[in-house]
């Protein structure tokens, strides 16, 4: 009764964060749309980059966070909007021949390749600007929790977040690091943005400081573990991007072999969940869709990590967490 009952709860969970998936897509569609925004090159660039299927895991973050705070308006998601928009034009600058010189993104050619580098330069500084332009005119956010949201997001993807991972992703990876240098820069390239995410929906359900910081916690563990599942699935030929981007990097798992970086892996999700749990019952949407990706993370490592299973594939309700995770990577 008690797994039937379980279950119960989780599919609820999933099918309320797949709405919301599903409502972010029909969102950014209206907000980037040609007759809003106009100049129809960059705007089709602006398009093609953000409304490619994707899984939208910090927009969904950010409303599951408001809402189970009991806070739930139109503007979450608008704000959700604006996050994805910048997570897009982070991927769109990594991507350019300058940077990472990628040649896949999702599945598809990346931006500047179909675009040019000067039309997806511009499409993510566009992204960037109409991000927080969003932020500004959410007329149900009272303006002094507007203003920190401006103040969060500039903070994350400034020179003391994604604009400095990236750079030190750049010059400094290919030289060896400690660990905790190289966790320092994953923070900033993948963790601030989850901070962000949480961050703006906590402020949006009017939270107080502690419940905050806990969310703030609970995200860089998330950043974590989500840039060693990365370095994990560097040479995946099924990942949608380019293989083997980390040669030639120091990353933890060269420092800490397959084995080692899973284990790292399996802690930061243990610490994410037990942060998570402080804030939110595990009956709670946001809570049943944090431990599917985690669940996701997990069934998607290389199969000689995979087999070991650290954290969540175990026990007789395996196979319906795999299909939470097939139904969370579909579109």
């Amino acid at each position: 009764m008690g797994s039937t009952a379980d279950t119960a709860v989780r599919q609820s969970g999933l099918d309320e964060a797949e709405d919301v998936r599903r409502k972010i897509n029909q969102r950014l569609d209206e907000l980037l749309s040609v007759e809003e925004l106009g100049c129809v090159p960059i705007t089709e660039a602006m398009r093609s980059s953000t409304l490619t299927p994707g899984k939208r895991i910090r927009p969904v973050l950010l409303v599951l966070t408001a809402r189970g705070l009991e806070r739930d308006s139109p503007d979450l998601l608008d704000l959700a909007c604006a996050i994805e928009m910048v997570h897009c034009a982070s991927l769109i600058l990594d991507d350019l021949p300058c940077m990472d010189d990628a040649a896949m993104r999702r599945g598809q050619p990346t931006l500047h390749r179909r675009y040019g580098d000067d039309v997806a330069t511009l499409a993510a500084v566009g992204l960037l600007v109409k991000a927080f332009g969003i932020l500004s005119m959410a007329r149900g956010i009272s303006l002094e929790a507007r203003v920190r949201m401006n103040q969060v997001l500039s903070e994350a993807i400034g020179a003391q977040g994604l604009v400095r991972g990236q750079y030190e992703d750049l010059h400094e990876a290919s030289t060896f690091r400690p660990e905790h240098e190289i966790a320092g820069t994953s923070d900033l390239k993948t963790a601030s943005l989850f901070r962000a995410s949480v961050q703006i929906g906590a402020l949006a359900a009017g939270a107080d400081e502690p419940v905050i910081s806990t969310l703030e916690s609970f995200a860089s563990e998330l950043g974590q573990a989500f840039q060693l599942f990365d370095d994990l699935n560097d040479n995946n030929p099924h990942s949608g991007k380019d293989r083997g981007q980390d040669q030639g990097k120091v990353t933890l798992l060269t420092l800490l072999g397959e084995q080692g970086a899973s284990e790292r892996l399996a802690i930061h999700l243990q610490k994410a969940d037990r942060l998570l749990g402080r804030v939110y019952g595990p009956d709670q949407a946001v809570s049943c869709y944090v431990k599917s990706l985690f669940t996701c993370l997990e069934a998607r490592l290389p199969t000689g990590v995979r087999e070991d299973g650290p954290f969540l594939l175990k026990g007789p309700e395996s196979q319906s967490k795999t299909d939470d995770c097939s139904r969370l990577q579909a579109g």
